[in-house]
């Protein structure tokens, strides 16, 4: 069996299409099949994917009900042991990229690595987690990033494909369930992986992503734990703000100070 499946969903992107290609054309590593999903694309697309036909185990262009349902389209497709999604416009910062990801590979549900993307002009490197346990709380603040991660073609068996209802946090929605919920096993490479384009769907529609997460945290989580967890989120929320006028929180910390020092005066009595 082959190690992993890349997989690219495209529509009307012919440029971000050609660098996503061409990155995964270039790859070092034999250990992986490229299925490209094509939305049905007009612009010039198809070229692109002819043109690199021979290097591709599979695609298809026709009209689809949107990004998960394309996704799942390639899961259907894919052999390999594990997924990748490189989205057309995200791509391979480095030829050996996947050879280094795949090599002596731990035993784990999904591995990920780095992504790099452009904030204010400058070259940020993200590094989510940083190798150490994903819980539950994390993924109700944030999530695995998509790209950077090899997913386990036999967790989509056992916990169902992507939600195709959901526009924008279906993938966010697979994690919370896969590694939040049942704890599957997760594994860090401190490898940059992916270059992010920041002009995808899930960067620009911010509203409909909170109203998405806010719909999938009511239905998937038990009603106490996301209690507790807004509460706590809300709490956070005031802190930062606290934080950010200088002043309140120099006196806030200075109160501390005080307090405890009566304290200890008190318990010496």
């Amino acid at each position: 069996m082959l190690k992993l499946s890349i997989i690219t969903i495209n529509y009307n992107n012919a440029a971000g299409l050609l660098r996503t290609v061409e990155s995964v054309a270039s790859q070092t590593s034999s250990d992986f099949e490229y299925i490209i999903i094509d939305g049905g694309s007009s612009d010039g697309s198809l070229d692109v994917i002819k043109q690199h036909e021979p290097e591709l185990s599979y695609w298809i262009s026709e009209p689809d009900q949107g990004i998960y349902h394309a996704m799942n389209k390639g899961i259907r497709q894919a052999k390999g042991e594990y997924c990748q999604f490189l989205n057309s416009g995200d791509y391979l910062l480095k030829p050996d990229v996947t050879e280094r990801m795949l090599r002596d590979m731990p035993q784990c549900s999904i591995l990920y690595g780095n992504k790099i993307r452009e904030i204010g002009g400058r070259r940020i490197v993200e590094k989510s987690y940083a190798g150490r346990q994903i819980t539950l709380l994390d993924l109700y603040r944030s999530t695995i990033f998509h790209a950077t991660a090899y997913i386990k073609r036999s967790l989509f068996e056992q916990y169902g494909f992507y939600d195709e209802s959901l526009k924008i946090v279906s993938d966010w929605k697979f994690y919370l369930i896969t590694v939040g919920l049942h704890n599957e096993k997760v594994a860090y490479r401190d490898i940059d992986m992916v270059w992010f384009d920041t002009q995808g769907i899930s960067s620009i529609q911010k509203e409909l992503d909170r109203h998405e997460r806010t719909e999938v945290l009511q239905k998937t989580l038990p009603a106490p734990i996301l209690s507790d967890y807004q509460a706590f989120a809300h709490e956070g929320v005031i802190i930062k703000r606290l934080k950010q006028n200088k002043l309140c929180w120099f006196l806030i910390l200075n109160l501390y100070r005080v307090l405890f020092r009566l304290d200890k005066l008190r318990s010496r009595e």
